[in-house]
């Protein structure tokens, strides 16, 4: 599959800021390519206009051109400030490596914290445009990782969305020492709100159909262990919530118990991506709200690590990840399993007219592009 890019490897500087001045713009790896990101992240070093560059780097892998360009981004004399987690299992000694090329060409290396691993998904632009200085940041759903992105499916976010930017630089401002900021616009960030704040869009949809209002939720993640996550959804469910869980891993939560979690489904899919992205879609009343980010729903991700999701908040993308994203997923019987109450897979009762989703989303986004052709 030759995967699109959103713009050009060397696309110039002027035309992705100014299509992001007027509006976010959304990528999907695998079916969309990571150069897109790469992309962004060159126009960044290349821009005069650009004088500061900050990321997150977890899993950055071994052959990363994304360091090239950070350091030629310092040898151009832009601030460079990168966050590298070296508690990154498996990767640690890849992570020092880069860590030590970094700090010998000037760049500001941040390790983190001991008690706190690093895992969300930013990188942060500042510009100087004709009316200001200005941030552009990319908040993603997966890796920095060129190689991971060809077989994980993930989702990034392009904005320049103003509470969106101001947060995403409160995050790098606690991560460098600079602030101890842990309220945020927008931006959901744990340890400090993350929790708080999906466990009250949880009750808005258990009070809303409490109250008779139609009440949905649709959560994809890649692990689903944290108890007072899974009790709050049993008693939205109680409440008489339709609750869509599609976790690709572990899952504690039990579906379908009498009087418990009758009206919770779950499901995975493994296929030949690896199922990768976190998305949080709540229906709110016909307000439907969503988000993307780093966070699954284990205790580890909500209170020990430095996890961020950002609100979807342009509409078409919105509707894109719900309708098409999600509903692929939902509507999978090829290659879906159905968690039953005692713990157990089973295959879904399978239409032969129904592609599996990846099928489907390959099928889509190659559409897309001819037609952007």
């Amino acid at each position: 599959m030759q995967a699109p890019s959103v713009w050009r490897p060397h696309e110039d500087p002027e035309v992705i800021f100014e299509q992001l001045r007027f509006g976010d713009v959304v990528v999907h790896h695998p079916y969309e390519s990571f150069a897109t990101v790469e992309a962004f992240v060159r126009a960044a070093v290349r821009d005069p206009h650009v004088v500061a560059i900050k990321m997150t780097l977890y899993r950055i892998g071994a052959n990363s051109p994304l360091i090239d360009l950070l350091l030629q981004a310092a040898e151009n004399g832009k601030q460079i400030a990168v966050v590298l987690e070296l508690q990154a299992r498996f990767d640690e000694r890849t992570n020092i490596t880069w860590a030590r090329r970094l700090e010998s060409h000037g760049v500001h290396v941040i390790y983190g914290f001991t008690h706190l691993k690093t895992h969300a998904k930013l990188c942060l632009v500042v510009r100087r445009d004709a009316d200001g200085i200005r941030g552009y940041v990319h908040i993603g759903t997966g890796n920095y990782n060129a190689d991971t992105a060809k077989v994980y499916t993930d989702i990034g976010l392009f904005t320049a969305d103003r509470d969106l930017v101001d947060d995403a630089g409160a995050v790098f401002n606690y991560l460098t020492g600079y602030s101890a900021q842990k309220d945020f616009k927008a931006l959901l960030v744990a340890p400090f709100q993350l929790r708080a704040r999906l466990t009250q869009l949880i009750e808005t949809e258990a009070a809303n159909a409490a109250a008779g209002t139609p009440a949905r939720i649709v959560l994809k993640v890649n692990s689903l262990t944290d108890d007072q996550v899974i009790r709050a959804l049993y008693r939205a469910s109680q409440a008489g919530v339709t609750i869509d869980l599609i976790v690709r891993g572990a899952c504690c939560l039990r579906p379908g118990v009498p009087g418990v979690s009758d009206r919770i489904r779950v499901r995975s899919i493994i296929g030949r991506f690896l199922e990768h992205s976190r998305i949080y879609w709540f229906l709110n009343g016909g307000a439907d709200q969503m988000f993307i980010g780093s966070a699954d729903l284990m205790e580890r991700n909500l209170d020990r690590r430095v996890e961020v999701l950002t609100p979807v908040r342009d509409r078409a993308i919105l509707a894109h990840v719900r309708d098409v994203v999600l509903q692929a997923c939902l509507e999978d019987t090829d290659r879906a399993r159905m968690l039953t109450r005692d713990g157990g897979y089973v295959r879904v009762e399978r239409r032969s007219s129904t592609p599996s989703a990846q099928d489907a989303l390959i099928a889509h986004y190659e559409a897309a592009d001819t037609d952007r052709r």
